[in-house]
């Protein structure tokens, strides 16, 4: 939004400039100034170039030295009026650069002065001296390092509105390698220092200052000592615009992945690998970066910590009993589950017991991962059939979940509540589903009254019958005609494929022929797009004829080539050169043809002329 006191200042500022006379420009000033004098090697500053009131025709010459590298450099301009005695004024116009040096060795080094040509004099800032060391030295200035420099700062009215935003909290700046400086790979690990089976988050990064096409392939690490689940894999690039040091990037996540350490120990994650393409068209460039190593501490869980306590996050545990009360026989379904953040394939819950009148069959487990703000987590439910054995009243024990949480750095558990289950007599004082011969009532035992008895299968009985033998089929008379058709068949059906095979297959001479003749009939048909007036389908239909005719001829597909290797195919083939210019030259009319149509008739024939030169007399040359 533009604001009414930077419009009040610019219009004061334009009737200024015109009303003043020439004469009231002020004196040439050119100085030079750094950001800070003690720097790291491995750190970025800032050199700032100030040239005020430059004749027309000057130039600037920014300090150079080979113990310095410049990364980046930044132009901008300001004027401003001031009223002076009398009622004159004095216009001042105030250019500045900002460049982003680096150091390439350590010690203390000077920074050559800048020089400023004018038509009449000569003009240099006085040099600059750096304490340089090895490593990083932190910056006093990093709060302001990831906002531009304002050009225009100490005019009122003019510039960037404060910040009000929090720091934006995230990866952390990286380094600027001191090759490939225009287009690296970073990996991040969100935490330098974590416990066995707690979770990191590692995140790959490609920062560019060239046009990003596309990354055609990346290749990721191995990841030992780790469990490890993709947790963002974007299918587009999308690029957030970031300060490094100074120097403007676009930083495109490639990979996040989540990671779990199972073993204790100093691990590393090791560099990834990406081919990437810059550039668009025919001025792309494949390259091939190799990203950085990263390296985490994994310690192991506190000892004096529960002998089950295996998990690392946060877990609540649950239970849920369909019903409490039931007749002998019939099932009862308990539900345990459990729920947090943390790492759900690892996570064993404890079995479900119950006393011997209850039967309890294996569960059958469902798990449903989430994701919550780049932390994993999800949802185990186990579900139990409980089968009652024996009438009475019975108790299920409670569950107990022991974990070890991260952020408190304590071992916690989580339990469920013990419940009772009354078993019930069935309609006849015992459960229907009980099988067996029943004995008399005074023989039974009073004791077994009321339990299920398990008396097996009964026996099978066969009852076999006497018949006399059949005749064999392969003495009926319909036996050898049908036996024997079936491979007459077969074999019929392969002669009349092989013939019909013989009679449609082309030689390749024959082939070739065909398919030039159907490039040359294309050229027919875009001779109808030129009469039309539709030149983007005119130079498409032109271009597949010759790539059509290229087929026929070399014998391979040439669509999607370069023109680079397309020449090289047809060299290798025996095509002359002044054919495979000839060629190269139609491809190329069509091309920007397709792209920027215009020219009129006049052109379109000039291109259909030396599509059909090129394919005549190809076999002669």
């Amino acid at each position: 939004m533009t604001r009414t006191g930077d419009r009040r200042a610019w219009a004061a500022l334009a009737l200024a400039v015109a009303a003043a006379p020439a004469s009231a420009l002020a004196d040439v000033e050119f100085y030079q100034t750094v950001d800070r004098t003690e720097v790291g090697t491995d750190d970025t500053f800032r050199v700032t170039v100030v040239v005020s009131e430059a004749p027309e025709g000057s130039q600037v010459q920014f300090p150079a030295s080979n113990d310095f590298e410049q990364l980046s450099r930044s132009q901008s301009t300001q004027m401003s009026y001031s009223l002076g005695g009398g009622g004159s004024g004095v216009i001042q116009r105030v250019q500045k650069w900002v460049l982003v040096l680096r150091a390439n060795r350590a010690g203390n080094l000077t920074l050559p002065p800048a020089v400023l040509v004018t038509p009449n004099h000569t003009y240099k800032t006085e040099a600059l001296k750096l304490t340089v060391k090895p490593g990083r030295v932190s910056d006093p200035n990093a709060a302001r390092a990831q906002r531009p420099p304002n050009p225009f700062q100490g005019f009122p009215g003019f510039g960037f509105p404060e910040d009000t935003d929090e720091p934006r909290a995230g990866m952390p700046e990286p380094e600027i390698p001191r090759s490939d400086s225009d287009l690296f790979l970073k990996a991040y690990l969100d935490k330098e220092e974590l416990y066995v089976g707690e979770q990191a988050t590692l995140s790959l990064y490609v920062f560019s200052r060239l046009d990003l096409s596309s990354v055609d392939a990346l290749t990721m690490p191995k990841l030992e000592g780790f469990w490890s689940e993709d947790l963002d894999s974007p299918s587009q690039l999308v690029g957030e615009q970031r300060l490094v040091g100074g120097v403007p990037y676009r930083a495109f996540l490639l990979k996040r992945r989540v990671l779990f350490p199972v073993r204790a120990g100093a691990l590393t994650v090791q560099p990834a690998e990406a081919e990437i393409t810059t550039g668009f068209l025919f001025a792309g460039r494949r390259l091939h970066r190799k990203g950085n190593a990263v390296e985490v501490k994994v310690k192991p869980l506190p000892p004096g910590g529960p002998a089950n306590a295996t998990s690392v996050g946060r877990w609540r545990l649950s239970e849920e009993v369909s019903q409490t009360q039931v007749n002998l026989g019939e099932p009862i379904t308990v539900k345990v589950a459990l729920e947090g953040q943390g790492n759900l394939k690892t996570v064993v819950l404890p079995p479900l017991t119950a006393p011997p009148a209850l039967k309890v069959y294996d569960p059958t487990t469902t798990d449903k991962a989430t994701s919550s703000r780049g932390v994993m987590g999800g949802r185990r439910l186990q579900e139990y059939l409980v089968m009652p054995q024996q009438t009475g009243t019975f108790t299920v024990p409670g569950l107990v979940f022991d974990y070890f949480d991260s952020e408190t750095g304590r071992y916690e558990s989580s339990r469920t509540d013990p419940f009772s289950v009354t078993v019930l007599p069935g309609a006849n004082g015992v459960s229907a589903t009980a099988s067996g011969p029943r004995f008399p009532a005074a023989l039974e035992d009073p004791a077994q009254k009321n339990k299920l008895e398990l008396t097996g299968l009964r026996p099978l009985r066969y009852q076999a019958r006497f018949q006399s033998p059949e005749v064999p089929l392969w003495t009926r008379p319909f036996f050898l005609p049908v036996a024997a058709g079936a491979p007459a068949a077969f074999l019929g059906a392969l002669l009349l494929g092989m013939a019909r095979t013989a009679l449609t297959t082309e030689d390749a001479a024959k082939k070739k022929r065909k398919q030039a003749r159907a490039a040359r009939a294309r050229l027919a048909a875009a001779e109808k797009l030129k009469a039309a007036g539709r030149p983007d389908q005119f130079y498409g239909e032109v271009e597949k004829a010759l790539l059509g005719f290229l087929d026929a001829k070399l014998g391979q597909p040439v669509a999607g080539l370069t023109r680079d290797r397309l020449m090289e195919v047809m060299a290798a083939a025996g095509v002359s050169e002044d054919r495979r210019r000839s060629i190269a030259a139609a491809l190329e009319v069509c091309e920007m043809g397709r792209y920027a149509p215009g020219g009129g008739n006049a052109a379109r024939g000039q291109a259909l002329d030396q599509a059909a030169a090129a394919m005549e007399g190809w076999d002669a040359r």
